[in-house]
């Protein structure tokens, strides 16, 4: 169980923080302008379903490839999506956002 927690927090800080660009942390809050990510010429457009579910998504694959579990990836993935938006309304901070995503990680690790 500590192995796969411990590989499961590993890819959670590689997906969270590692490979999440800039700019995907800035459109995926809907409440940010992300007209500055439109091609010149373009009409801006809504974004963030779209930066935010490739987030969660990312993260949800990282669950995949550490438990080989499609289940798993798809709850993290829908889960990864709520607790972010949350997050991106002021509904509570990194602190609570982290602590969420971790203890997911724990249950899924005891699940296996």
């Amino acid at each position: 169980m500590f192995e796969t927690f411990f590989a499961l927090i590993i890819g959670h800080a590689i997906a969270d923080f590692w490979a999440q660009s800039d700019s995907i942390a800035k459109m995926k809050n809907r409440n940010r302008d992300s007209s500055q990510f439109c091609p010149p010429g373009q009409t801006p457009q809504t974004v963030w379903p779209y930066a935010l579910g490739a987030h969660s998504l990312i993260h949800g694959g990282m669950v995949w490839l550490i438990t080989g579990s499609a289940l798993l990836a798809l709850v993290e993935t829908v889960t990864h999506f709520a607790i972010d938006f949350g997050k991106c309304e002021n509904w509570y901070g990194i602190h609570e956002d982290q602590a969420m995503h971790i203890g997911l990680k724990l249950i899924y690790s005891i699940i296996l």
